[in-house]
């Protein structure tokens, strides 16, 4: 996929001004992405989605009101083209599916370094799928937990299990590749890894594997 042309529009959405102003400052540094509105809940972002969309919302998940979750899927049903990267705090993070069922491309973590906020809005913009690495390892833990210690998620890295939530988005090698800025030849490496450490045979079985564990709910 060709890389993005011209300033990424970008809208933030977080019900503290505080998280807002430190986040805006962080993207300017970008120097390819503008912040141009901020607003403080989801009904604020579906109205100025509905007049002026950007390219990418950076949309926080708990907030008062109808929150970020339900916000995203009528951004998303407006048909504006605007792609949403969910944004949520590790301590309650939920599963990726339900944002990605309500239909958003990105999914971080407020503490992600910015190098990995600037390369998921970089990303998101192009269409593609993104899970910072430290939300993969949440969720590598949250899932251990759940399925006991003896889960084989556990066999596997943060960066792994990122590749992992991105294989079974369904991007291939080299959309993972450009996402991520590593080669197609070590993602290649990382997915025949996957496949060796969860016992699966192809990128089908992979996502079986991920809706058995709670993971995702059905195959995207």
């Amino acid at each position: 996929m060709p890389a993005y042309s011209g300033m990424i529009r970008l809208l933030l959405v977080d019900d503290h001004a505080l998280f807002r102003s430190g986040l805006k400052s962080v993207l300017a540094e970008a120097g390819d992405i503008e912040v141009v509105g901020e607003v403080p809940d989801g009904e604020a972002a579906i109205e100025f989605v509905r007049d002026s969309p950007p390219d990418v919302v950076l949309m926080d998940i708990k907030m008062p009101g109808i929150g970020g979750i339900e916000a995203t899927r009528r951004i998303l049903h407006l048909e504006s083209g605007v792609e949403v990267i969910a944004v949520t705090a590790l301590s309650d993070a939920p599963f990726p599916n339900r944002l990605l069922d309500a239909g958003a491309l990105g999914y971080i973590s407020k503490g992600c370094p910015a190098d990995e906020l600037f390369d998921a809005v970089r990303g998101v913009a192009r269409g593609q799928h993104y899970v910072s690495s430290d939300v993969a390892q949440k969720l590598a833990i949250g899932n251990m937990t759940h399925r006991g210690s003896d889960s084989p998620l556990k066999q596997l890295s943060p960066r792994e299990m990122q590749i992992m939530m991105m294989i079974v988005q369904g991007q291939g090698n080299q959309q993972i590749s450009d996402s991520l800025f590593l080669s197609p030849k070590t993602i290649s490496t990382y997915r025949h890894r996957l496949f060796e450490k969860l016992g699966v045979s192809n990128d089908v079985e992979l996502t079986h594997f991920a809706i058995r564990h709670r993971l995702i709910e059905s195959a995207l």
